[in-house]
């Protein structure tokens, strides 16, 4: 003990002394260890950077041929390994392909050819609605179509006219229509709103809602008034989308065949009341469509629109003028005619349109529908349920434009 030497911890000397004697006895045991990794068939340090190497171009070939198993179509959502290419990291277990394409898309998310949303971009797909087109084309030019009585082309109305009306009725106004399955699957039926809006495009947006909505499909045919089918371009479109002359004569042919007929009672007095009078409804007449659905059996639907009355806010009529160009009143708005066309473009409101539960009108002995008391009391029911119908929608409603 006495002849043991003490060596400083901090000698730098002996510290490099001591960093080489450590190295070369780590170089030793990594030999010896290589030699019986060698000796046991397991590679040593030069070996395993060569099967790393390998390794990585393998990853590469699989990564390849699992792109281009992708671009065939066949998704196994494994890698290699069966983990690793799938995950977020080296080695993760993220998603794999085959979870991608349940939902309906692929690396990068874009949609398969085939399946999904993207079906509609096949070839196929569009043959097809140019075979539609062309053959409708066809038929206009050669007239293989068909018209009825009042002028009334459903084909047209469906693949056309119903075409321009939808994307004002889905976008613009936002339309929500309710109760369309209070018309009745088949047989007659009256329909019967209120009137708002300056111009009439509120029965046109019920056009849509019944022909969009109903479960049965069916068609509402509008009674328009006189100066509709007097003007030169509206008159022929009024009559192919299926609207008729406003009179009992009409309107009790049109239920005699079964049809879904809308009717607006307050006409003119309710589409050209100032803003000020908004959803108050006007005189519904002497009750001539209450005698026409009682003389027909058809049931009574009261309908209420709310949305119509703001798109025009009409706080003048100009009726010196419109008496001259013959029209029942000329609106002025805040915008027209102080814009110019401009003015002319709707308010973009959001619609509600509410279709009540059917009033029965079966159940009446026979010559009720000449009995004027009945007549008034029938009136006043419908106009009553609308009134207030039109009340309800008003306080449940958040915005005039929302």
């Amino acid at each position: 003990m006495a002849d043991a030497k003490v060596i400083p911890f901090g000698s730098p000397d002996d510290g490099h002394e001591r960093g080489g004697a450590y190295e070369r006895s780590g170089q030793q045991g990594n030999e010896r260890r290589g030699g019986q990794q060698r000796q046991q068939g397991r590679p040593g340090g030069g070996e395993q950077r060569r099967l790393r190497a390998g390794r990585a171009d393998g990853y590469r070939a699989e990564g390849g041929r699992a792109e281009g198993d992708r671009t065939k179509g066949d998704r196994t959502g494994t890698g290699p390994t069966g983990t690793g290419p799938t995950g977020t990291g080296p080695t993760g277990t993220g998603p794999t392909d085959a979870g991608r394409a349940q939902a309906g898309q692929t690396d990068g998310g874009r949609h398969d050819a085939g399946d999904g949303p993207g079906a509609a971009w096949d070839g196929s797909v569009w043959e097809d609605r140019a075979a539609k087109a062309l053959a409708f084309l066809r038929r206009r030019v050669t007239g293989e179509y068909e018209v009825d009585d009042f002028g009334y082309d459903a084909e047209l109305t469906d693949q056309v006219l119903m075409s321009m009306l939808r994307p004002l009725y889905e976008k613009y106004f936002r339309v929500e229509a309710r109760g369309v399955e209070n018309i009745p699957a088949d047989g007659s039926a009256l329909v019967v709103s209120n009137h708002s809006g300056t111009l009439p495009l509120d029965g046109l947006m019920m056009q849509v809602a019944v022909h969009d909505n109903h479960p049965a499909g069916r068609h509402l045919r509008l009674l328009a008034a006189d100066l509709v089918f007097t003007l030169p371009v509206v008159n022929a479109l009024a009559r192919k989308a299926g609207h008729t002359l406003a009179c009992s004569e009409d309107a009790a042919a049109l239920l005699s065949r079964g049809e879904v007929v809308g009717v607006m009672p307050e006409g003119f007095k309710g589409l050209g009341k100032p803003f000020s009078e908004r959803y108050k409804l006007q005189r519904f007449g002497r009750g001539g469509f209450v005698s026409t659905a009682l003389r027909a059996g058809a049931p009574i639907v009261p309908c209420s629109v709310v949305g119509a009355e703001e798109i025009y806010p009409m706080v003048g009529n100009a009726k010196t003028l419109a008496r001259l160009l013959g029209f029942p009143y000329l609106p002025v708005t805040p915008t027209f005619p102080l814009l110019g066309p401009l003015g002319a473009v709707p308010l973009p409101t959001k619609w509600t349109i509410q279709f009540g539960e059917p009033i029965p009108t079966d159940g009446y002995p026979p010559g009720s529908a000449d009995d004027p008391m009945l007549m008034f009391n029938l009136t006043d029911q419908i106009r009553e349920t609308i009134q207030h119908t039109l009340y309800k929608l008003l306080v449940r409603r958040r915005s005039v434009f929302f």
